[in-house]
């Protein structure tokens, strides 16, 4: 080999290991949290610009279906037919096709049934529970497919591997082509309470009646993209779906007093709904004020006793969606409720038992039309005429339809935290139809590409209802019992969906977190506003992924944003950032010789004692902003979804905003002659703080600092992230002012996740903790007062309640 070239390639070794340590570690990068992500993500191409939006040779799949279903109620059994036509838009010859099969997760013979493992401790988990109904009682759930055939009739060949088959083709399908094919299959309905799963049934044993949830019951066509060929990926029962979009004809052949809520839009409402049922429909679909009964509480009670043998075949249609569900139970109450986005009429609706009636049928509809209009506001204008929230006991999502939970008890009440509970799971599901059915990310890589934009999103849904609803997933202080868990307890977002351990808090909560820092902190609502809705447009019925996301919002923004995406989802370091010592400078001059006074205050700062019974907290910046953005409330505009819980809280968080801060006592000057200069002139009766930071837990973010004046007064300065690319572990900053300085809170509205807020202030009293401050209250406030007067329903749910 030449010596010089040998050289050179000794030379270029070291970035070479450098770049594969930033592949496996891109936190490293030689401690600088600064560098831009580079080789970590893909290269851009025709098909994934640069500006994260789709290229010019960008293209994806598509798959239509004609369905036939038949549900034998008595024996909980699924029959099925469909005929496939699946489109290749791609510039590849395909030399065979590949189908989910969820239904085989629930298959006695399944390996993947043992891959998690569980615990022999009662109350058992779902694991065990599954596996003694499946293997041990052997009722054969699992696909079965009867055959696979082409247009002609001819038998296709196929091979199924667990939650996967193969369809091999006779002759490669070339590129702009299609092929149609024809599946009929069946399978025993599991029942979702026992073997577990998103669809199923449950039985009501005190009259025998079932609820359906019909969903991955027919086989769906796996999606073929340019980033990864086939994603067929096994479904373990937790990283969930890629489907491809399509047009959809299904028939549902059901028990006659059964009534459908589906994926679609019902093409015969009036072959299969009573006369009656119709005309309220009719009339319901022009009353934009108020939720309308279709099927009403004590048609569904008779329906449930007086069970019909006759049958129904229900038609739907929907276009250009990534599945299809649908629910049936002659158990159902159904109503709806239109409202009107971007000049379209869209149907929100709600099907439930009488177990659910006394929450859904006050808050169900108007919570999914809420959401259907926040939602358009942030993201893009909801495209389909159709959006429904079942109450099922649970909480799954699909195009145009969710099932969730929300059940009162007998005589009809409910706590405040079952309500909250409720509206918080309806928002969740029915803002599935944005992220992923409509930005149609791959759940099965990147679950926080669906769960976790969507939680941020519901959590701004949320803060728009009521601006003092409960949120327990967007708020940066709400994720920190989760980071600051031992590192081997930790893993980063970009982890794979199956690998998550934590995977609400990583997902969900830690993925909505970040965004919501973004937007109040870092980018502020009108950069992040436009940057977020630019990546929803730009893949609105497209298949995005990270690299897309992240590009979109830096382009759309010009703000370097690497650095968070570096630490928020590739790293699991927490922020913990200190008040480590403050120099505090006076300079006065002296009027008689003109000469200056140099007295300087230095103090370390050391643990707080606990001795103070009163905190003063800070009311969060979210809450703050709504206020002054004008936002009106939902439940101001509809006082009808007031209740007894609007009234009446014992929150002890309320007390603690109300309580006074009582600062410790502050250190004693320790005065330092400095060496004369004009210069301190300049700071005539001015105040200096020269103020220490220390990066202890490792995420660089903005240094967020309030100062509490000696005249009563406060002010707050935003220190830019950027102040750590230099030095990622200490910061000294130098803060003048023309006031006295009394103390200094470090992040006082807990706006940026720092695990530690006990080294977060100077001259005053650390926080108690939650058993100090329980500790410390010995009173009962309420949120608001309740009305004096005869009506006061405070007093009517105490009755009702007795």
């Amino acid at each position: 080999m030449n010596r010089y070239l040998t050289l050179l390639l000794i030379s270029g070794l070291p970035f070479l290991l450098s770049a594969q340590n930033l592949r496996n570690n891109p936190s490293s990068n030689h401690g600088n949290k600064f560098e831009q992500l580079g080789i970590i993500l893909p290269d851009p191409n025709t098909y994934r610009t640069a500006s994260g939006a789709p290229g010019e040779a960008y293209w994806q799949m598509k798959a239509d279906y004609k369905i036939k279903a038949r549900l034998d109620e008595a024996d909980t059994r699924l029959y099925g037919e469909e005929w496939v036509t699946y489109h290749n838009n791609s510039p590849h010859s395909l030399q065979y096709l590949w189908l989910q099969l969820d239904e085989n997760q629930h298959s006695y013979n399944s390996e993947l049934r043992n891959a998690n493992g569980s615990d022999w401790n009662p109350p058992f988990d779902e694991n065990i529970v599954s596996q003694m109904d499946v293997k041990d009682l052997n009722i054969g759930h699992g696909v079965n497919i009867v055959k696979v055939t082409d247009s002609k009739g001819n038998n296709l060949s196929y091979t199924i591997n667990e939650t996967m088959m193969r369809i091999d083709l006779p002759s490669s399908l070339k590129p702009k082509t299609k092929i149609k094919f024809f599946i009929q299959w069946n399978y025993k309905i599991p029942n979702r309470l026992t073997v577990g799963g998103r669809g199923g049934y449950e039985l009501f044993p005190e009259d025998g009646n079932i609820l359906f949830t019909m969903a991955q019951w027919y086989p769906r066509m796996c999606v073929y993209s340019d980033f990864q060929g086939w994603q067929n990926k096994q479904f373990t029962g937790r990283a969930e779906f890629a489907l491809a979009f399509g047009d959809y004809e299904v028939e549902m052949d059901v028990p006659s007093d059964h009534v459908i809520a589906s994926t679609g839009e019902c093409q015969n409402y009036k072959n299969v709904l009573t006369a009656a049922q119709f005309n309220r429909y009719q009339q319901a679909i022009n009353n934009y004020s108020d939720v309308t009964e279709i099927v009403t509480l004590p048609e569904a009670r008779s329906a449930e006793k007086n069970i019909s043998k006759l049958r129904k075949i229900w038609k739907y249609k929907a276009q250009n969606v990534r599945d299809f569900a649908w629910g049936s139970s002659r158990k159902f109450i159904w109503d709806l409720i239109p409202i009107t986005i971007a000049g379209k009429r869209v149907l929100c609706m709600s099907y439930y038992g009488k177990e659910a009636y006394g929450l859904y049928r006050k808050y169900s509809s108007k919570t999914v039309a809420h959401t259907i209009k926040t939602y358009s506001k942030y993201t893009i204008d909801y495209p389909y005429p159709i959006a429904i929230s079942v109450e099922a006991s649970n909480g799954m999502e699909y195009p145009m339809i969710c099932f969730n939970f929300g059940r009162t008890e007998k005589d009809g009440t409910y706590s405040e935290g079952l309500k909250y509970g409720m509206i918080s799971v309806i928002i969740h599901e029915v803002g599935h139809n944005f992220f992923p059915m409509i930005i149609n990310s791959d759940e099965r890589q990147w679950t926080w590409m669906d769960e976790g934009l969507n939680t941020f999103v519901q959590f701004l849904t949320e803060q728009e209802f009521d601006n003092e609803y409960p949120s327990g997933r967007g708020p940066a202080d709400k994720i920190t019992d989760y980071m600051r868990l031992p590192k081997e307890q930790l893993e980063p977002i970009m982890t794979n969906s199956d690998n998550l351990y934590h995977f609400g808090s990583n997902a969900y909560a830690k993925t909505a977190t970040g965004l919501n820092i973004l937007r109040e902190t870092i980018m502020g609502r009108k950069l992040f506003d436009h940057a977020f809705k630019t990546y929803a447009q730009s893949w609105k019925l497209k298949h995005p992924t990270p690299a897309d996301f992240f590009r979109s919002m830096e382009d759309a923004s010009a703000v370097d944003l690497d650095w968070f995406w570096r630490a928020w989802f590739y790293d699991i370091e927490p922020c913990d950032i200190s008040i480590d010592s403050v120099l505090a400078y006076t300079f006065t001059i002296d009027p008689a010789t003109n000469d200056t006074n140099k007295t300087i205050t230095q103090n370390v700062v050391d643990p707080a004692p606990f001795s103070i019974p009163k905190q003063k907290s800070y009311e969060p910046i979210t809450k703050t902003r709504n206020r002054e953005s004008g936002i009106q409330f939902l439940i101001d505009k509809d006082t009808s979804l007031r209740d007894f819980y609007y009234y009446y809280d014992e929150s002890l968080e309320k007390i603690a905003k109300e309580t006074d801060v009582q600062p410790s006592k502050p250190s004693t000057p320790k005065k330092k002659q400095l060496s004369d200069s004009s210069t301190y002139a300049k700071f005539n009766n001015y105040h200096v703080y020269e103020v220490t930071f220390s990066n202890k837990g490792g995420m660089v973010m903005p240094i967020i600092v309030m100062f509490n004046y000696a005249d009563g007064t406060e002010e707050t300065e935003y220190v830019h992230p950027y102040v750590w690319r230099h030095n990622e572990h200490v910061v000294v900053k130098t803060f003048i002012k023309r006031k006295e300085v009394q103390s200094i809170v470090l992040d006082p509205y807990k706006e940026t996740a720092d695990i530690n807020l006990f080294n977060n202030y100077w001259n005053q009293s650390a926080p108690m903790t939650k058993f100090q401050l329980f500790k410390n209250v010995n009173a009962v406030d309420t949120r608001r007062r309740p009305p004096s007067s005869n009506n006061n329903p405070m007093q009517r749910a105490k009755k009702k309640l007795k």
